[in-house]
């Protein structure tokens, strides 16, 4: 701990400039949103990709597989599960071979039943 002159003492913290904390936070957040901007410019959604809600937690990656292989051809299936369980989150991304598969999907098996669950189809947009 250092001290002045007149014998009061100066915490560490005041020692550095100020705002320091604020500054190194908003630089981060500045490197994350720049992050995320190029990643976006680069990444593409050619319309095959699907996301499906309201699955059952038995539902299997291989059992949405081939479920959606019954449209088209499957080239990936993620199953979003808890990292701590293991247990499914009611939730996936499936990505077609072409897009005609995906319009299929949408078409034929939205609202339709998987495991006495009724699951809805949708593109994804955001990529």
């Amino acid at each position: 701990m250092a001290y002045s002159r007149e014998g009061r003492s100066v915490s560490p913290r005041n020692s550095g400039s100020p705002g320091r904390g604020r500054r190194s936070r908003s630089l981060s957040r500045s490197r994350r949103s720049r992050s995320r901007s190029n990643d976006s410019g680069d990444a593409s959604n050619p319309g095959n990709n699907l996301y499906v809600t309201g699955l059952s937690t038995r539902v299997t990656s291989s059992d949405l597989e081939k479920y959606f292989s019954s449209e088209g051809k499957v080239l990936e299936c993620h199953l979003v599960t808890d990292p701590r369980t293991r247990e499914s989150r009611g939730f996936a991304f499936v990505t077609m071979e072409t897009v005609e598969d995906a319009n299929r999907c949408v078409k034929y098996l939205n609202r339709s039943v998987l495991e006495g669950r009724v699951i809805t189809v949708e593109k994804v947009w955001y990529m």
